[in-house]
């Protein structure tokens, strides 16, 4: 079993900046990615950030890419992602998730197979 906590979720205005954090605990070397998935209402889920946590190696989807950084302290089995210049658009439900993964872009959401409870983040205009 893996757990996934998230933290840091809240309300901001555009322009502005949030961190998020998800502490995993349990079985974390049954997958060698973490990554953080959004979701809002009526829509698909979107992969925004993830990172080999072996290598560092990292992927950001093009909406996000330039403003959020995803990091990790692997030393405390914690990644955060750092989001500056929020956007309205930016509001979503934010996932911290799990997976292995063997090659190519980590940006899959169904191949994730561990995933945190989930924390709200929202922009307004």
């Amino acid at each position: 079993q893996v757990q996934l906590v998230e933290s840091g979720g809240g309300s901001v205005q555009g322009g502005g900046s949030l961190r998020l954090s998800c502490a995993a605990s349990g079985y974390t070397y049954r997958n060698n990615v973490m990554g953080w998935i959004r979701q809002t209402p009526g829509k698909e889920r979107e992969a925004i950030a993830c990172i080999y946590t072996r290598s560092g190696s990292t992927d950001y989807a093009d909406s996000v890419k330039g403003r959020f950084t995803i990091s990790q302290n692997n030393a405390e089995n914690t990644v955060y992602l750092q989001m500056n210049s929020l956007k309205p658009e930016d509001t979503a439900m934010y996932y911290c998730a799990a997976g292995m993964f063997y090659s190519g872009t980590c940006l899959w959401p169904n191949a994730y197979r561990d995933w945190g409870q989930g924390t709200q983040v929202t922009v307004s205009s």
